[in-house]
């Protein structure tokens, strides 16, 4: 009987993805962790993908070495197609994890008792903070330049070094837009977990 929970889904699409990854069929793999001396059979592997036999941990660090990544990677996978999960995405967990803290607490960077959770969450806007300077700084820079330039910015706006800049600034913009909108989730994140104590 097929698995349902989340780290059961997470681990059998993570396998295909990173399998496809690496332009290995099914036979592929089953042949290479032959050689490793840990047989399994591409039926199983087949199975497993399927979410319809379990992987076992030997199985994970296994399959995890062979498709040059790691068991966390794995255990922390969120397949493309997924909708919002309702639930929390790995088994046993608090609704509210996400995938960054779920893999920084599968790498052990970090615990998920409350306290250590606000300190890693006040960590991750610290670190958006000085991203978002730097990306203002940037953005600034590439500002000045195009008004150092002036008139012939627009004279020569078909010029390739007036072109790159001008791609400097876009994806400046963007950088900045992107990471004060990280800034803000973050913020807000942290903000909800300290209510909750």
């Amino acid at each position: 009987m097929p698995s349902s929970l989340p780290t059961s889904l997470a681990v059998s699409d993570a396998i295909t993805h990173y399998r496809q990854l690496c332009e290995l069929t099914i036979d592929e793999l089953a042949y290479v962790l032959l050689m490793l001396d840990y047989p399994i059979s591409a039926d199983a592997l087949a199975e497993m993908e399927r979410c319809a036999r379990p992987v076992t941990v030997d199985d994970l660090v296994a399959i995890a070495y062979v498709l040059d990544t790691t068991p966390a990677v794995l255990l922390s996978h969120i397949p493309i197609d997924m909708p919002e999960p309702e639930g929390p995405l790995a088994t046993g967990l608090p609704g509210d994890i996400d995938q960054v803290e779920l893999r920084a607490w599968l790498e052990g960077k970090t615990t998920l008792d409350r306290e250590s959770r606000v300190g890693w969450w006040k960590e991750r806007v610290a670190r958006l903070r000085v991203r978002s300077a730097h990306h203002e700084e940037q953005l600034q820079g590439a500002y000045a330049e195009l008004r150092e330039l002036g008139d012939l910015a627009l004279q020569e706006a078909d010029a390739p070094p007036v072109q790159r800049l001008q791609r400097r600034i876009q994806d400046g913009e963007h950088a900045l837009n992107q990471s004060e909108v990280a800034l803000a989730l973050t913020e807000h994140r942290l903000d909800n977990l300290r209510e909750d104590i």
